[in-house]
């Protein structure tokens, strides 16, 4: 396992174990990051209008599209 991965791995255990809960936007760019590390480009279908937390999590992903996966690894590892 690369350095950068055990980095990756330890944040996305570390943001499981927060004293406070971040407010929703750092919730939405932490997810997006972690989705982007561990999973790449967002391919999945857009949830209909009705899910918004599904369509605020989607949207969120997708902003982040192209970033590539080193990357946002490594910004979630900050």
């Amino acid at each position: 396992m690369s350095d950068l991965q055990a980095k990756f791995d330890a944040a996305v255990a570390n943001s499981k174990n927060l004293t406070e809960r971040p407010d929703n936007s750092t919730l939405l760019k932490l997810y997006a990051l972690v989705q982007a590390g561990s999973s790449g480009d967002n391919g999945e279908k857009k949830p209909g209008f009705g899910d918004m937390v599904g369509r605020a999590k989607w949207d969120a992903w997708n902003g982040v599209k192209g970033l590539a996966g080193d990357e946002a690894s490594s910004s979630t590892s900050r």
